[in-house]
């Protein structure tokens, strides 16, 4: 027995009182420094949480939603003078980014650089250095001269990195060999992206393309060390081991492989029967004439920006690379009553990874199958020409290149305007516009209306005044010449397709 004292609850809360009390009052050195209030410390204050979130759009609740977690620099958490106590550190993950020049100048080879950093800072990691290496070709060993890797080695060891990013597709050897030298992990581009593609992915179809193309790039790159714990052999092939020692049959790695092919296949079939509802949904479209348009460019070019200003459609914007993966369709109306549909796709990026061009393949299908293509660029960006040539790249892949097209260079309001001038020089069939401040919003909605596929057959009716569905139906199907209401009917010319002018055909003068 001890003699400790007696103990009383209500004592002890008592004792307690005002522990939580947020009316604490702190020392003013501890809040101000040289007169200057010290900031919060978090990454980005909005407003999100003192709006009604009834009143916010959509793709603004997203990014509250995205915001809401977001991991911060320069913030210690690392407890001292702990005792019993288990903790971890939290913070950002340190990366070396690692190029290979081959062709093009300094300047090409810095702009990819400066995209593969904001690459790997969207993904979430703090960039420590960058280096990249002039060679006629990557070395098929170490992807760097076998030289450079000492001088990588010892820049990570310098600067406590965690990751080295590569600038380019590695071969599954590249990879083993690098981080066995440089003793961390090493990552390349393709990686890189498909990282991003997983945090942003929302829809159900979107996250079923992403997983495909994860398991595709980690099929071929397997590492495992219980290569050697499971095969079968006896007697002196086991090492000795004889009766007893013989394996399932079936190494780990081997195992592992085939549970990928298992779970490739599933999303193959998930995926076929998701493009069958996409391709119902655009078989009605084109049963009802309504002609499609799509907005394609290169990554953070500003195609969601453009899509709320052209629709009103409230989808996230965020000033960040391939903020949004699934597309998204707003339906509108031209000025004079027209009907069609406008659809944001996901953003192109130089050397885009095919396996991702694969599995997206459904929804960059919405490119292919439009009527008319709004191809943006960013104007403030150092190399627009650059991402011109990547676009239309891909859009050749997935045969999309005999679209109509119309060059939309976004960001006016920021880009140089000897630049613009070299642009419209260049893409004659182009418009200059602002998607932030509306400037030439205007002039891209009449180009777009222009552009639209024209009804072919024309009709001069009268209809009568019981036929107001026909009378409907011409406002958002047709294209009206001229209409007056008579005494008789309402008295309608213009152009319209096959099947409305077949049922109009009863009622020609």
């Amino acid at each position: 027995m001890t003699n400790a004292p007696d103990f009383n609850l209500r004592d002890a809360l008592d004792a307690t009182r005002g522990w939580d009390d947020d009316s604490i009052e702190l020392d003013d050195d501890l809040l101000e420094e040289d007169g200057d209030d010290v900031g919060s410390g978090y990454a980005e204050e909005t407003d999100y949480d003192e709006a009604d979130p009834e009143e916010l759009t959509l793709g603004a609740q997203e990014l509250a939603e995205r915001h809401a977690l977001r991991r911060v620099a320069s913030l210690r958490t690392e407890l001292e003078d702990i005792t019993e106590v288990e903790y971890r550190q939290l913070r950002l993950e340190k990366v070396v980014l690692v190029g290979v020049w081959t062709d093009g100048s300094v300047t090409d080879a810095e702009n990819s650089m400066a995209e593969l950093a904001a690459l790997a800072e969207t993904a979430g990691s703090e960039v420590l250095e960058a280096v990249f290496q002039r060679r006629q070709k990557p070395d098929p060993a170490t992807y760097i001269g076998r030289g450079k890797v000492e001088a990588i080695r010892e820049i990570v060891r310098a600067t406590g990195a965690d990751t080295v990013i590569c600038d380019g597709e590695l071969a599954p050897s590249q990879l083993r060999n690098l981080e066995d030298r440089i003793k961390v992990k090493v990552v390349d581009r393709t990686a890189l992206i498909l990282d991003i593609f997983a945090q942003h992915a929302k829809s159900k179809e979107g996250q079923a393309q992403v997983e495909l193309a994860q398991l595709q790039y980690m099929k071929q790159r397997l590492r495992g060390w219980g290569g050697n714990l499971s095969r079968q052999a006896g007697g002196r092939a086991a090492g000795g081991d004889g009766i007893g020692g013989r394996g399932p049959g079936e190494t780990k790695i081997e195992t592992d492989r085939r549970r990928i092919n298992t779970k490739i296949a599933k999303l193959r079939r998930e995926l076929k029967d998701m493009r069958g509802t996409r391709e119902v949904k655009r078989q009605s479209r084109r049963r009802n004439h309504i002609p499609s348009v799509a907005i394609a460019g290169y990554t953070n070019a500003g195609k969601s920006s453009l899509l709320n200003r052209l629709t009103d459609a409230g989808v996230l914007v965020e000033d960040a690379l391939f903020a949004t993966l699934d597309p998204t369709t707003r339906r509108t109306t031209t000025a004079d009553g027209r009907v069609y549909t406008m659809s944001d796709t996901v953003g192109f990026v130089r050397h885009l990874p095919h396996g991702l061009v694969e599995a997206f393949r459904s929804t960059l299908e919405e490119v292919a199958d439009s009527d008319l293509l709004l191809h943006v660029v960013d104007g403030a960006h150092p190399d627009p020409e650059g991402q011109i040539a990547a676009v239309r790249e891909v859009l050749a892949e997935i045969g999309a290149d005999k679209v109509p097209e119309i060059i939309v260079v976004n960001k006016a309001d920021a880009a140089d305007p000897l630049v613009i001038g070299r642009l419209r020089a260049r893409e004659p069939h182009s418009v200059v516009v602002s998607a932030k401040t509306g400037e030439g919003i205007e002039e891209a909605l009449r180009t777009i209306e222009s552009e639209l596929p024209r009804p072919q057959v024309e009709f001069d009716v009268l209809l009568p005044y019981e036929r107001g569905d026909l009378v409907n139906r011409i406002h958002q199907e047709a294209e009206i010449g001229s209409m007056e209401h008579t005494g008789d009917g309402t008295l309608v010319v213009g152009r319209a397709n096959a099947d409305l002018a077949g049922e109009l055909a009863a009622y020609a003068r």
